[in-house]
């Protein structure tokens, strides 16, 4: 298995749903994947601009600066203490790091990675880029013998599903019983809807309740691209076991892959700055209740969701009928099938449309 061998990028399936949905005569009320659509925050764009002068290579494993910058947003923001810097790593965006980590990591044919059943697809894509078997479980006890790489993803995309501190511990205990590398995709943990997490911080792995006050084998892994609209900046970092994460430094560093010096400057403002995620979470947080009420009310039932950027929908019908209805209302969204086999009836609709074209969408599915 090698690049070539890889299927067609899956949403080139979505064209003709989009294609119907852009002849609505209010235009098109695209929630079909979650690009940021409000500004970068100014403090960010200012320490870019300061950092142009950027002459020299910048280091694969980040400034000091940054580095420190990463530990403490840990301890603020995920109750994650004892961090050292040798424990961070920034990589350029995360989707590049999910997919990668099965070469970094040195699996290979005969080895399995672990993925949630409702899955961001790159999981796959980095166990068959490879050779390795790709299973999707949520349970621990269905972790096979012979995982070498296990991913959780909390909040999930596309279903917006946390792991409390009590199921990330038995995910803890059971990926050390296997031997196996556990990987936490937290890109959304700023991002709690749902009680508890409507008044509760949402659990990193790395929280001493999972994992005992020992980091050994496992990882976490975050990105700026949803709190802080930092998409096209391509700003990511993982932290957790320093071995590991020096194995991957060493690894990264012979491939060139290095964050550019600006961006570097720019997370460090980003991580130091919680006023502009607040402030982005509520404008989230009102398009959320204007946009759920209104799927409801067309008879869609919301699973799940209680974080994160999605609402993950069915009407109990095949989404591809699902997805023909919405892009008769001038509505695209994303297909179940999309994220996993075991989601047919299942579509994924994003918060990240102006407050007009949520508000637009809603009033469309309330009239329908």
């Amino acid at each position: 298995m090698g690049v070539s061998d890889l299927a067609d990028y899956p949403w080139d399936a979505v064209a003709p749903y989009a294609a119907r949905a852009a002849q609505h005569p209010d235009g098109v009320v695209d929630l079909s994947i979650g690009s940021p659509v409000d500004p970068t925050p100014g403090v960010v764009r200012t320490a870019l601009a300061a950092a142009t002068d950027a002459h020299a290579y910048p280091q694969t494993v980040g400034t000091p600066a940054l580095r420190e910058a990463i530990v403490d947003w840990y301890g603020r923001r995920r109750g994650v203490s004892g961090l050292a810097p040798d424990s961070v790593l920034p990589t350029i965006g995360s989707k590049e790091l999910v997919a990668l980590l099965p070469i970094l990591l040195g699996l290979g044919p005969g080895d399995t990675v672990v993925h949630p059943r409702a899955a961001y697809p790159t999981y796959e894509v980095g166990a068959r880029l490879v050779g390795a078997s790709a299973l999707a479980a949520d349970d621990p006890q269905e972790w096979p013998e012979g995982a070498r790489l296990i991913w959780i993803n909390s909040p999930g995309n596309p279903d917006g599903r946390v792991w409390d501190a009590a199921q990330l511990r038995a995910a803890v205990l059971r990926a050390r019983e296997l031997g196996a590398v556990l990987v936490s995709d937290e890109c959304y943990a700023e991002l709690g809807w749902d009680a508890p997490w409507d008044r509760e911080p949402i659990p990193s792995v790395l929280d001493a309740r999972a994992t005992g006050g020992d980091v050994r084998g496992i990882l976490s892994v975050y990105s700026l691209s949803k709190q802080s609209n930092l998409a096209g900046y391509r700003a990511a970092f993982l932290a957790g076991d320093p071995e590991i994460v020096g194995r991957l430094t060493t690894a990264r560093k012979h491939l060139g892959l290095m964050l550019p010096a600006p961006v570097q400057r720019a997370m460090i403002a980003a991580l130091m700055d919680d006023a502009h995620v607040a402030a982005q979470k509520h404008l989230y947080r009102a398009r959320r209740e204007v946009l759920r009420p209104a799927l409801e009310s067309a008879g869609f039932r919301i699973d799940h969701s209680e974080a994160g950027l999605y609402l993950w929908a069915s009407e109990g019908r095949d989404a591809w009928e699902s997805m023909d209805r919405l892009a008769a209302l001038g509505i695209l969204a994303g297909p179940g099938s999309f994220y996993g086999e075991h989601f047919p009836l299942h579509v994924r609709l994003s918060l990240t449309a102006t407050d007009e074209r949520i508000a637009a969408g809603a009033a469309r599915l309330r009239a329908a």
